[in-house]
Order: structure tokens, then C-alpha cells, then sequence
């Protein structure tokens, strides 16, 4: 096999990977209404290019790249879209994937579907006001629930907890 084949058959590898990965995620994909709800045009203006892929397309940012794998404070996590807080500091976890993980959202803060991307099943994670894709959760976590939230740094922003007093 010649360089030039060999690289021409792995362009069409990624590139079959990534029509396979589109045309089948989102197959049971977050149905609305959700109570925020906005055109593309919209979520454009307010959203980086990368927050946009990641909550409005499925996409997933690559790992180790969020700089919330490192973040140690208490506070909340929220949602990127919509400010909805997701997680508590206190169920965040090092699981050593790449991306921000928690054992445990807050209550009402997050829902799942099924995704059936690259020929697997797994169980997306987005947010319940707003419907943006967060990640997916795996039943490979830590105690008490054994369950692995594993978030997309990108889709979510950290909210400090307010100094306590004599701060």
C-alpha cells in the first residue's frame, strides 16, 4: 500500500466515522419544550463557537482540555446556556477520563436519553431547562451511587460559594 493510499483510507475512515456519528446521535435526543428555548442564531450570539458545538450539537470537547478538571473550590456548577446549577463542588471527583466528573447532579437539574453514536449505547446528560448536551454518565463511579457524570468542562461554568464570615 502505497502513503498516498494509506492516507486516503484513513481521511475516509474519519470522515465515514463522522457522518456515522451524526447521523445517529440524538436518535432518542433531548425533546423539548424545555423552558429555554432559542433558534441557533440565538444560542450563536451568546455562546462560544466550542460551547455551541458541545451543548447544541452533541459535540465533546477533547480531553483534559477544561481548565474545571483542576478546580478545587466549593461552589456550584452550572450550565454554559442557561446558568441552571447542575452539580455540587462537593460531588465532583478526579476519575482520571479527561473531563470533569460527579457522582451525583442536584435535584431536577439534569436529564438523559439514550445516544446510540459509533454504534454503542450510552446515556447523554443535558440540562432540564435548557436541553443543552452536557455529556454522558457511566455506572462506573464512586460510592454512594456508583454512577460516573461525565461533563463536557465547556458546557458548564463554576460558581464560587460566597466567602463564609470572617472571610
Amino acid at each position: 500500500m502505497t502513503r498516498r493510499q494509506m492516507l486516503l483510507a484513513g481521511a475516509g475512515a474519519a470522515a465515514l466515522l463522522a457522518a456515522l456519528r451524526w447521523s445517529d446521535s440524538g436518535d432518542e435526543a433531548a425533546a423539548g419544550p424545555f423552558e429555554i428555548e432559542k433558534p441557533d442564531d440565538e444560542w450563536r450570539r451568546i455562546l462560544t463557537a466550542t460551547q455551541f458545538n458541545v451543548l447544541r450539537r452533541h459535540a465533546t470537547e477533547q480531553p483534559y482540555s477544561s481548565q474545571l478538571n483542576h478546580e478545587k473550590r466549593n461552589g456550584t456548577f452550572a450550565c454554559a446556556g442557561c446558568d441552571l446549577p447542575l452539580f455540587s463542588a462537593a460531588t465532583k471527583f478526579e476519575s482520571y477520563t479527561g473531563w470533569p466528573s460527579f457522582f451525583r447532579p442536584l435535584p431536577d437539574a439534569v436529564a438523559t436519553s439514550k445516544d446510540h453514536a459509533y454504534f454503542m449505547e450510552r446515556t447523554e446528560v443535558h440540562c432540564h431547562r435548557c436541553g443543552g448536551h452536557l455529556g454522558h454518565v457511566f455506572p462506573d463511579g464512586p460510592a454512594p451511587t456508583g454512577l460516573r457524570y461525565c461533563m463536557n468542562g465547556v458546557a458548564l461554568k463554576f460558581m464560587p460559594a460566597a466567602p463564609g464570615p470572617g472571610a
